[in-house]
């Protein structure tokens, strides 16, 4: 991969997988075993100082983007993200601009956290999954007890301090049956970006192959064409729904920027809070570890033939159902962690999502390809 084309987003991980909250989908608490040796739950300003010195050098891009996500990064405290400012200020080449997204829960923004995330330009991702019981079901204390309360109040103090922020909604078998429940909510709060994120928990000792959290697939592509529907008749060019502008992206023949519908990934790992560089964020272990920053360096690992390989292997691996699908410039067979079951002509390796991706991109289809014909005039 040549240094001009180099694009990535890291998500590194400042306080590894800590978090406050036990949600019972998180796929990431378990990964706090990772570091059982390391007496430290934060990075260390050393470690620090040398991700933010390798990230700004591996960076083609005009501005140069950090994203830190966890578990919950704010546990890593007010006074590591006061360090993390002062050394991007410190090493910012001339000329450049520095932009930070953070990915959080919500409950613990106060309003000195509102200050500072405003001050700094964060951007910020806030995970909520609608009203009432279809967010706390899942979404858990410590003690087990709901979280929403403190979530809106995280959202408020966001807001009040005019804070960019995108919610992103896990979309589970609880809340996949009120798809205008959860965007009209969503709406009210006056929400102006979201992402909808499927949630698949694979339990090949069940007869779905899944857990019972877990999205059906059919579900999933209904609770996208209602919602989709609702956002064409009301909505487009209000709000901005990740999904949506993916699927128009190939209209204007324009690639996709979401790693999960590219044809090839890769794109985007991960970085612990003790230097470890995995491959992606839904495969930190011990085939997916690249190196440590402690040993080399960021740009190395990002080019290196074994990360490489892991993204071109998306598209190697992708069945011959999925090659010739009418929709597969609208997919590309989508995240391989969740390519678990048969195709219908008995090969391996298809989506799980894969009709409800279907059912969704059929549905949006006519509107893509009306206004990518006005497009192209």
């Amino acid at each position: 991969m040549g240094k001009e084309s180099r694009e990535f987003q890291i998500f590194v991980k400042p306080a590894g997988a800590v978090c406050n909250l036990r949600c019972k989908y998180c796929y990431y608490l378990d990964k706090q075993d990772l570091h059982r040796d390391n007496k430290s739950s934060v990075m260390s300003d050393d470690l620090l100082e040398r991700y933010i010195i390798q990230h700004i050098e591996a960076s083609t891009e005009e501005t140069i983007s950090f994203s830190w996500h966890g578990g919950e990064p704010l546990m890593a405290g007010k006074d590591t993200f006061g360090k993390i400012v002062a050394l991007q200020k410190k090493f910012k080449p001339e000329k450049r601009k520095i932009v930070n997204g953070i990915q959080t829960n919500g409950t613990l923004i106060d309003k000195e956290w509102g200050s500072f995330l405003s001050t700094e330009n964060f951007v910020v991702g806030l995970s909520m999954d609608g009203p009432g019981n279809l967010h706390n079901e899942y979404r858990k204390t410590i003690e087990n007890k709901p979280t929403l309360l403190k979530t809106l109040r995280g959202f408020e103090i966001l807001r009040d301090h005019g804070i960019l922020c995108e919610i992103l909604c896990v979309v589970h078998a609880g809340n996949v049956r009120y798809p205008l429940v959860v965007y009209n909510f969503l709406k009210q709060l006056g929400v102006k970006y979201i992402t909808f994120l499927p949630l698949v928990e694979k339990q090949p000792w069940t007869a779905s192959g899944v857990s019972l959290a877990s999205v059906p697939s059919p579900d999933f592509g209904s609770f996208l064409n209602v919602i989709f529907d609702e956002w064409i008749e009301k909505d487009i060019g209000l709000i901005k729904i990740q999904i949506f502008e993916e699927a128009i992206r190939p209209a204007f023949n324009q690639g996709h920027t979401l790693c999960i519908f590219k044809e090839k990934c890769g794109g985007v790992p991960v970085v612990e809070r003790n230097g470890d560089f995995y491959s992606c964020d839904h495969y930190v272990d011990k085939d997916h570890k690249v190196g440590n920053i402690n040993d080399g360096c960021i740009t190395d690992f990002i080019d290196s033939e074994k990360q490489i390989a892991f993204g071109e292997a998306k598209l190697k691996s992708l069945p011959r159902y999925c090659r010739v699908c009418q929709v597969r410039s609208m997919c590309n067979g989508e995240c391989p962690k969740n390519r678990f079951i048969i195709t219908p002509d008995g090969e391996a390796g298809l989506n799980y999502l894969c009709s409800g991706y279907k059912t969704f991109f059929n549905h949006c289809r006519p509107f893509v390809e009306a206004i990518g014909s006005v497009w192209k005039g």
